[in-house]
């Protein structure tokens, strides 16, 4: 099933499920890492459920995400920042590496589970064939947007994950400027994704995830 033959309401209802899961357990992984690591600020908050409306952003986790799978087949989106205390951690420097990647790395996971997930849908010939056809356009979203969000929060540029990770491992002499960079990262972003710099580094590389999980899936 193509996602051009289906009506924008039918994709949007299929695309619910997929982002708010990617986004929501996204910062759900920063918490609970951080818990672990001794900073307990989210759980002692409520931040670690999964129950949709303590995370949502009714802007940045619904309707900037769908508009722009929509219109654009990229994803951008962001759910409540969950709170981090970073004087918490047992070693802060360390760990603030070990609590950024956590976000990107439940997305990885999550991709990993749509795929099987799509996988076994295609097994399931007792199904109604349109049944399976759109719970495997479901599973295709999912796949997307959790590459997407991957990808994207593994740029090295503050305030995404990817900029903490990298002020994490570099040395002080060169974290200390990119941290710096954080106040500025967002428009930093807007810049671009609006001049298309960012779509071309992200295209390829999640065009290139996306085949490697329908040619297992098909």
């Amino acid at each position: 099933m193509n996602f051009a033959t289906l009506p924008t309401w039918l994709l949007v209802l299929l695309s619910i499920v997929p982002v708010l899961s990617a986004i929501i357990v996204h910062e759900v992984a920063h918490g609970w890492v951080a818990r672990q690591l001794g900073d307990d600020t989210a759980s002692r908050l409520g931040r670690l459920s999964l129950n949709p409306l303590r995370h949502i952003d009714p802007v940045g986790t619904i309707i900037v995400p769908l508009l722009m799978l929509i219109l654009t087949n990229f994803v951008f989106g962001w759910a409540k920042p969950v709170p981090i205390n970073w004087q918490l951690l047992r070693q802060p420097r360390r760990d603030m590496v070990l609590v950024a990647i956590a976000g990107p790395g439940s997305n990885f996971i999550m991709l990993l589970a749509w795929t099987l997930l799509a996988k076994i849908l295609t097994l399931l010939t007792f199904l109604p064939t349109p049944l399976v056809g759109m719970l495997i356009v479901m599973c295709t979203i999912a796949i997307l947007v959790n590459t997407i969000l991957m990808v994207f929060n593994l740029l090295p540029l503050p305030p995404l994950d990817g900029g903490r990770v990298a002020v994490g491992l570099l040395p002080p002499s060169l974290a200390r400027p990119l941290a710096r960079i954080e106040p500025l990262g967002l428009i930093i972003i807007v810049a671009l994704l609006a001049s298309g710099l960012l779509g071309e580094y992200l295209f390829p590389i999640v065009q290139f995830v996306n085949r490697l999980a329908l040619y297992y899936i098909y």
